[in-house]
C-alpha cells in the first residue's frame, strides 16, 4: 500500500473502526464477535465472514486494506470476504427454556474470561449473557441493551456458540465468524439466543448460534470457528 494510499484510508474509516475498551473479550482485546461485527461493515453486499488474524488490540484506529484490517503498525488484525448463503443450525427454544437453562451457566463456577462484554458475570454492565444446557444446544435469555447495531448482535451471537464446546480448562476462542442479522432486536426487548455444536477436529470446533424473538421469530443466524487455547 503506497503512502498516499495509506493516507486516505486512515482518513477514511479510522473514526468508526475503533473497538471501544468496554467492549473487550480476553482482558485487554476486543471480544471476537463484536469485533467481527465492527470489521464485518468493510463487506459492501452480500454475507460477511471475519477472520480474525490476531486478538483485535481496544481502543485504536483501525484501517482497511482491501479485505484486510490493520492496526496502527500495519499488522493485519482480520481479514473479511463475502460468502454464500448458509442455513440455521442452531434450533429456536422458548423463553421459558431459556432461562431456567441459564440458572445452570457453567461460566458462573469456572469463567475463562469472566470480565467479557458479552457472557462475562463480572460485568454488570454488559450483555450478560449466560447460557445453559437444554435439549443438546444452549440458550439464553438476553434483554437487547438501549443502543442496538449490527455489532451488538454479532456480539450476542458469539459467546453462545464458544459455550456449546467450551469445558472446565479447556479455553477456546474466535477465529471465524460469518453472520445473516435479518433484523435487530428492539432495545429493552426479550430474545432467545441459542448455540450448537457442529462437530470439532483438533483444537476446532464448529459451531452455529441462532437470535430468536421471545415469540420465535428468528432475527439473525451466524456460524463460527473456534480455536481452542
Amino acid at each position: 500500500m503506497n503512502a498516499g494510499r495509506a493516507a486516505l484510508v486512515w482518513e477514511c474509516v479510522h473514526v468508526e473502526m475503533v473497538i471501544a475498551a468496554r467492549f473487550n473479550g480476553p482482558p485487554g482485546t476486543g471480544n471476537g464477535g463484536y469485533s467481527a461485527g465492527t470489521f464485518a461493515a468493510l463487506v459492501g453486499t452480500g454475507i460477511p465472514e471475519v477472520t480474525l488474524v490476531k486478538p483485535p488490540p481496544l481502543d485504536v484506529p483501525f484501517a482497511a486494506d482491501e479485505d484486510r484490517v490493520l492496526d496502527p503498525t500495519g499488522a493485519v488484525v482480520a481479514t473479511v470476504r463475502s460468502v454464500p448463503p448458509f442455513g440455521v443450525g442452531a434450533p429456536p427454544v422458548t423463553l421459558a427454556a431459556a432461562t431456567d437453562a441459564a440458572r445452570s451457566y457453567a461460566g458462573f463456577a469456572d469463567h475463562p474470561f469472566p470480565t467479557c462484554y458479552v457472557c462475562g458475570p463480572e460485568r454488570a454492565d454488559g450483555l450478560r449473557v449466560f447460557p445453559g444446557p437444554v435439549d443438546g444446544v444452549v440458550a439464553a435469555p438476553f434483554t437487547a441493551p438501549a443502543q442496538v447495531g449490527p455489532e451488538t448482535v454479532w456480539a450476542a451471537l458469539d459467546c453462545p456458540g464458544g459455550w456449546s464446546v467450551l469445558s472446565p480448562g479447556r479455553a477456546y476462542v474466535l477465529g471465524r465468524m460469518a453472520a445473516v442479522v435479518t433484523a435487530l432486536p428492539a432495545p429493552g426487548s426479550e430474545n432467545v439466543l441459542v448455540g450448537a455444536l457442529a462437530g470439532t477436529e483438533g483444537r476446532k470446533a464448529a459451531v452455529h448460534t441462532a437470535l430468536y424473538s421471545a415469540g420465535g421469530d428468528l432475527l439473525a443466524h451466524a456460524r463460527a470457528t473456534w480455536i481452542a487455547i
